[in-house]
């Protein structure tokens, strides 16, 4: 194992200077790799969402936010409006939580070692390390999705990776992995080339073995076990949740409501959710939240939308009522009238988005 070990690294390391990612936006500019920022920036996006989805919004976000001092001082909503599309909204939170902290602990410089940097909120273990090692020349080990599916089927790891055992493992194996001694640069791309062998090569269906710069120490392909490592999470029914929302239009503008900071789309705006039934609709808006409705209105039930999250699934039935008249919303309330022309600058999840751009 040890002299594999210390192929891997090798190998991978010649294979990534040659073949490699050498030109995504968090990589250019002058002396991109020392950019912490920018780095964390592009880190804390690329969980869990595809490189090619991130970064017409990582371009946008540095445009507006440039440094971590004026994402520390922004308003939230400011924040949230970028983010909105992206999903995984608490990492957005996070990030501007992680910038206030660094401000006020730090004096507004990124932290340079790993305990402190995974200290900060939002950021964990692997992407601290990831953080450290660009920004700073640290040797550590990354574990992401993608670094777990190489590790498992390179060196034939068996077990979910969510359970802890193997995680653990895991762990182990990509901290024995590092490259031992020589230039800083060698683990730079060491790790860059374990990022982009499973963004790129060794991806989740249809790996393409014949390009890879370590198939032939691949325990996967040398047993044919490459559709069957790592192994499957556990396949569990997914709960189903139904919700009815009020689209309360009044000419052209609609009420909206921000949602609590923490759970599904926290922090962000969205349509007023019906207690009962659909049925109550009229009632709920002229009763409860005070809007005056237009004479002999109906209730016009919109396309239902679906929506599937990482732990369940979401159907929304979009209730349309029109306004005579707007009961004012006071600031105290989270509800706010909303131009349907202004909406692209508005904190919005994409299926409220998508409901709402069916009506300008």
């Amino acid at each position: 194992m040890i002299a594999n070990t210390r192929e891997f690294a090798a190998l991978l390391t010649r294979w990534q200077h040659r073949h490699g990612r050498h030109d995504l936006p968090w990589q250019q500019g002058e002396n991109p790799q020392r950019d912490p920022y920018r780095i964390w920036l592009s880190e804390i996006m690329l969980q869990q969402t595809q490189v090619a989805t991130v970064i017409p919004y990582y371009r946008r976000f540095l445009a507006r936010f440039p440094d971590l001092a004026g994402l520390s001082s922004a308003p939230t909503d400011a924040v949230m409006a970028l983010w909105s599309g992206l999903g995984y909204y608490a990492r957005a939170r996070n990030l501007q939580r992680a910038a206030q902290c660094i401000v006020s602990d730090f004096s507004g410089e990124f932290p340079r070692h790993v305990a402190s940097i995974t200290a900060l909120p939002g950021i964990g273990r692997s992407t601290a390390a990831a953080i450290a090692v660009f920004a700073f020349d640290a040797r550590a080990a990354i574990l992401d999705g993608n670094v777990k599916r190489v590790l498992a089927r390179c060196f034939g790891i068996e077990g979910w990776y969510g359970e802890k055992a193997v995680e653990h493992r895991l762990w182990a194996l990509a901290e024995s992995l590092l490259p031992e001694g020589g230039e800083n640069e060698d683990v730079i791309a060491y790790t860059q080339g374990l990022m982009d062998l499973g963004a790129t090569v060794c991806t989740r269906s249809k790996p393409d073995c014949a390009v890879c710069p370590v198939n032939n120490l691949c325990v996967a392909r040398r047993e044919g076990r490459i559709t069957t490592l790592p192994t499957p999470r556990p396949k569990r029914a997914q709960p189903q949740k139904t919700v009815s929302m009020l689209v309360l239009r009044q000419k052209n503008q609609v009420l909206l409501e921000r949602r609590p900071p923490s759970g599904i789309w926290g922090g962000l705006y969205s349509l007023p959710e019906l207690p009962g039934p659909n049925s109550e609709a009229a009632a709920f808006a002229s009763q409860t939240l005070g809007c005056e409705l237009r004479k002999n209105a109906e209730v016009q039930t919109l396309p239902v939308m679906r929506h599937a999250f990482t732990h369940f699934h979401l159907t929304i039935t979009p209730l349309l009522v029109e306004i005579a008249k707007q009961q004012p919303a006071a600031q105290e309330t989270g509800m706010v009238w909303v131009d349907l022309q202004e909406l692209d600058s508005a904190p919005l999840p994409t299926p409220i988005r998508k409901i709402l751009a069916a009506l300008s």
